[in-house]
Parts: C-alpha cells; sequence; structure tokens
C-alpha cells in the first residue's frame, strides 16, 4: 500500500509540474476567455453571467462555469495570467487523480498508474489543461461523473448516480451539450450492472435526470427570467435556449450554424478518419487504434467488473468519437480532449486484464498486436517532428510485441516505453510552446492562424492608444467599442476597462443594433471606435456591427494612433 501510494504521489506531482512548467509563456492565451474572467473579477454581475466586459454589453458564446472559476481567482490574486492559467493545470491534476481513483476501485493499481499516465501525457490534454478554454473543467466534470457511476454500479446507490447527474448538468454548465455524450454510456453500465431490479434501476436513472436538469438548469432559468441582463452572445434572438439548441447544440451536428463565419468547411472532412488526420491525429490518435482494439477484445475476453468498466468507457469513447467524426458543424482539434479519459481507461484496464490472462493465446495475441499497432501509430505522428524518437518507438514496440506473445516480463516496460514515449515528447513540445489564440494546437505550433487577427486572436495594442482610451474613462460606460470578441479583448486587458464587443465572437450576434449604439452615442457612454481591421463577415447572422462601423466612418474622423483606427464619438 505504502508503495502503491507513492506512485500515486510521484505521478500527481510529476503531472502537476508538467502542467505548470512555464505556463505564464502563453500570457492570456485565449484572451476572449481571459477579457471575461477580467469583467467577473469586476463586476459580479458580468461573473454570474459570463459578460465579455464589466459593463455588461455582452455574454461570451457559452455557458459560464469555467469563467466563474477564473473569474474568482482573478479576483482573489489579481488579473494576469498565472491567476487564470493555473486553475486550469490544477483541473488537469485532479482529472489524473480522479481518473486514477476510479479506476482503482475495481482494478490493480497498474492499471490505474496507467490510465492516469496516458491521460496526463495525451498531447492535447497537456495543452488544454495549461490553457483557458472550458474543456478543462469539462473533462474534470465528466471524469467526475463517471467515478460517481461506478461508486453508484457497486450497491445501486441512487445518491452516487445523483451525483453523476449533477457532475453532468455542471458539465452542461461548462460547455453546453458536449457534456451529454457520456449519458448513453452512464444510463447503459447502470441498467446492466447495478444489482438491483430494472423498475428500480429506471426509477434511480430518473432521479438522477431530475438531479442533472437542476444541476443545470437553474441557470439557464435564471437567466430566462432576469430582464436587465447582458444579450447572450451566439444567439440571434438574445436566447441562451437558441444557443444551446442552435449554435452550440444540433448545429454543430448538421453544419446550420445561424451566426457563424465557417460553417461546416475548413474543418476537416467528416468520417471515421477525421480523428486520425493530420489535424487531429497529433492530438489525440496515439493510442486510439490500439483502444479499439484492446475495448473489442476486453469486451469479448473479459468477465464481470472488467467488462462492465470496459462498457462504462468504451462507451464513452465510441460515442463521442462518433460525434466528433460526423459531425458537419464547427469542430476544432482541441475538442478531441474529450477523448483522452476514455482512451486512458480502456487502455490501462484492458491491457492489464489481457495480461492476466496472457495464458490465452488470443490475450496474448491482442496484447501483442496492440503495442505493435501503436508503435505503428505513434512512429506515423512523431516522425516528422522527431525521427530518432520515431524509431526507437518502432523498434521498441516490435521487441515488446514479441516479447508479450511468449509473456516474458521484461516486454511490459518496453511496451510502455513504446506507447508514451512518443506523445511524451510531443507534450514537452507542447509545454515549451507558447499558445495562443482561440485555436489551439498541441506541439510545436502556437495556435495562430495567419490574416484572421481580431476574429480568432486579440492583438495588444500600443500603448499610446491604451493612454487614450484611459484618458477621462471614468466619464464612459465603455471605454470602446470595435467589431469582434478577440479585438475587444485586446483592448479591454490592456487598458483593463470595458469595452464593447460589437456583435459578439463572429461579429454577426445582433447586439447591439445600428438604432441602439447611435442612442448609447447620443447618451455619451461610448467614448471611441476602433476599427476591427480584417473581419471576415458571415453568410449567415446579423450585419448590425458592419452597419455600425459604415455609420461611425460617415458620420465621425478617424484618427490612426500606432496603427489603430480610432473615432472618437463624442467629437463630431
Amino acid at each position: 500500500m505504502r508503495r502503491e501510494r507513492l506512485a500515486l504521489a510521484v505521478l500527481l506531482t510529476a503531472t502537476g509540474a508538467l502542467y505548470l512548467w512555464r505556463l505564464g509563456d502563453s500570457g492570456w492565451a485565449n484572451a476572449y476567455y481571459s477579457a471575461a474572467a477580467q469583467a467577473g473579477a469586476t463586476s459580479w454581475k458580468a461573473w454570474f453571467f459570463g459578460s465579455s466586459d464589466a459593463s455588461n454589453a455582452i455574454t461570451v458564446d457559452k455557458t459560464p462555469a469555467s469563467l466563474w472559476v477564473m473569474g474568482l481567482s482573478a479576483r482573489l490574486f489579481g488579473v494576469n495570467a498565472w491567476s487564470i492559467l493555473v486553475p486550469q493545470a490544477l483541473m488537469g491534476v485532479g482529472s489524473v487523480w480522479l481518473l486514477h481513483a476510479t479506476v482503482r476501485r475495481w482494478f490493480s493499481p497498474a492499471a490505474a498508474l496507467i490510465s492516469g499516465a496516458v491521460l496526463a501525457l495525451t498531447p492535447v490534454a497537456v495543452l488544454m489543461f495549461r490553457f483557458n478554454n472550458p474543456d478543462a473543467l469539462l473533462v474534470l466534470l465528466l471524469v467526475a461523473g463517471a467515478y460517481c457511476v461506478t461508486r453508484a454500479v457497486e450497491n445501486a446507490s441512487p445518491f452516487w448516480l445523483a451525483l453523476a447527474g449533477v457532475a453532468v448538468g455542471f458539465g452542461f454548465l461548462t460547455k453546453m451539450l458536449q457534456a451529454f455524450l457520456v449519458l448513453p454510456a452512464f444510463a447503459l453500465v447502470y441498467l446492466i450492472a447495478a444489482p438491483a431490479s430494472v423498475p428500480k434501476k429506471l426509477l434511480h436513472l430518473t432521479g438522477a435526470l431530475g438531479a442533472m436538469v437542476v444541476a443545470g438548469g437553474w441557470w439557464i432559468l435564471a437567466v430566462e427570467l432576469t430582464p436587465d441582463r447582458p444579450y447572450i452572445g451566439g444567439s440571434q434572438t438574445n436566447s441562451v435556449l437558441e444557443l444551446t439548441l442552435g449554435y452550440n447544440g444540433f448545429g454543430r451536428l448538421t453544419g446550420d450554424e445561424v451566426g457563424s463565419v465557417g460553417g461546416g468547411r475548413g474543418w476537416g472532412s467528416a468520417g471515421w478518419s477525421r480523428l486520425l488526420s493530420a489535424e487531429m491525429g497529433s492530438q489525440i490518435a496515439w493510442l486510439l487504434p490500439a483502444a479499439v482494439v484492446l475495448l473489442v477484445a476486453g469486451l469479448w475476453l473479459t468477465r464481470g467488473r472488467a467488462r462492465t468498466a470496459l462498457v462504462l468507457w468504451g462507451g464513452w469513447l465510441v460515442v463521442t468519437a462518433g460525434v466528433f467524426s460526423f459531425m458537419n458543424g464547427i469542430i476544432h482539434s482541441y475538442y478531441t480532449v474529450a477523448l483522452a479519459p476514455a482512451i486512458a481507461a480502456v487502455v490501462g484496464i484492458a491491457a492489464t486484464e489481457l495480461w492476466e490472462r496472457r495464458g490465452e493465446p488470443v490475450a496474448a495475441a491482442v496484447l501483442s498486436g496492440s503495442v505493435a499497432l501503436s508503435a505503428l501509430q505513434c512512429y506515423v505522428l512523431i516522425n516528422e517532428f522527431s525521427t530518432p524518437v520515431a524509431l526507437l518507438v518502432l523498434v521498441a514496440g516490435l521487441i515488446a510485441a514479441v516479447g508479450l506473445v511468449l509473456s516474458l516480463r521484461w516486454a511490459i516496460p518496453v511496451a510502455l516505453i513504446a506507447a508514451l514515449l512518443g506523445p511524451t515528447t510531443y507534450s514537452f513540445a507542447t509545454v515549451t510552446t507558447p499558445h495562443t489564440g482561440a485555436l489551439p494546437v498541441a506541439g510545436p505550433s502556437s495556435g495562430r492562424m495567419g490574416g484572421m487577427s481580431g476574429l480568432l486572436d486579440a492583438t495588444t495594442p500600443d500603448a499610446e492608444v491604451v493612454t487614450l482610451l484611459r484618458a477621462d474613462a471614468s466619464s464612459y460606460r465603455w471605454a470602446a467599442a470595435t467589431i469582434g470578441s478577440n479585438n475587444a479583448a485586446g483592448l479591454q486587458l490592456a487598458s483593463g476597462l470595458p469595452v464593447m464587443a460589437l456583435g459578439g465572437f463572429n461579429g454577426t450576434d445582433p447586439a447591439p443594433t445600428l438604432e441602439q449604439f447611435q442612442e448609447m452615442v447620443r447618451s455619451g457612454q461610448i467614448h471611441y471606435y476602433a476599427a476591427a481591421g480584417r473581419m471576415m463577415q458571415g453568410e449567415t447572422g446579423s450585419d448590425a456591427a458592419h452597419r455600425i462601423g459604415e455609420w461611425v466612418a460617415e458620420n465621425f474622423t478617424a484618427t490612426t494612433v500606432a496603427g489603430t483606427t480610432l473615432y472618437e464619438l463624442d467629437a463630431s
């Protein structure tokens, strides 16, 4: 037991060191969410609703649970990169610990440690637990939900099942409908494995559903019933329900996302090969093929708790991978972090269970083949980045595969090297590279998208611009307004003052309308309008923000300050 605790301590300490090392290099990371955290640190109203600015013009286009954590941290420790990013790193350590605890309840220390290590070293996990997108909190909550389901299955506990519902409900408040992708696996494993009658299990599941609805629905109700609140970013009708079911919901599946500037184009071709593509493979696919093989073999060869656990984690993996593979709307490679816990658990559980059955020819062959397959996959993914590592992984994998067929114990550490060296190398490249902008990518890439500043990345204004914004700022509700949330975020983070994001993230929300903006200008609420530079205009959604820009250009005098075009709105 002492050795086991020491091994867990080493795993968590190493994970924390990996996630915290050079964390500040990424600065504001995703400035869109950092600006919202800054607003929440200043205004409790902005904190509750997830506003982009402290004067509460418009919210971010997500539910705000992750912003609650960052906003509280920024309120306690000041608005800076560390106060915003350290909570994400701690969520990563917590996710590894919870995954280890979940697997360890039913399986060996080796299975739990392998699962935790695979999650900790998955490149997209390393990226997102060092970044301030909502995905870090989502993963933590979903792993917590899986832990609760595991506890519930043991003795048909409605209490633990309800807690799982609460975890998923708060996952909804983190990233909306994506949290629900684990529900089929959670419900199925309880139905088939909990020691109770079917009617009683259905009653327990109904209670858990109610707990989930309450945990996720109270905020929705509060938003819908509050008249004096910021506009709901990402919606066309100022409705969080529309945002949930439309732009961030079924629109992601169908590609019919009103207000999007990209639609389903440019995000990778739909199909099972998407997760193995160049865009996503280096993020998540290192052990994905081996996990699929181990899952199928484990379901066939194992019984009892092993099969139950594989239904839980395998169901999570299959449903989430299927949705990510075939959705026609906006999808980014970092979404795949939601697959990392399932892949890690399947690999840890199935590999150790098959090793225990190594005397069976089929089990030995599957274990050997999965190691060879993972070595080949890692070779493909790491070869362009580091050929020596790629060759070492391939050779180690083939040697380990032979040793496993012969049931030789020395093959175990060689197999671990073959499986983990590739993603570990890529993960270290991730932590030594600053990652900023809206589309971060694990590995030796910052994630910046050339030519897309303002929409996908925030710029840092010159000190002279910041001085102008701060001059007489107390006389105005907003120091400036500009099209797009990232343009606004750059100005807001640099100045520390509220900046109105016209049209929300994409500049396609009808907030405010031209008439509303004109009234704000007449009443002296906005000091400057900052020209947005290059901004894409969507084929759908509102053009109100761009009409505002045209009206300002026609009626006010432009002044260029350090490359930024400003219009003083009370100077006409």
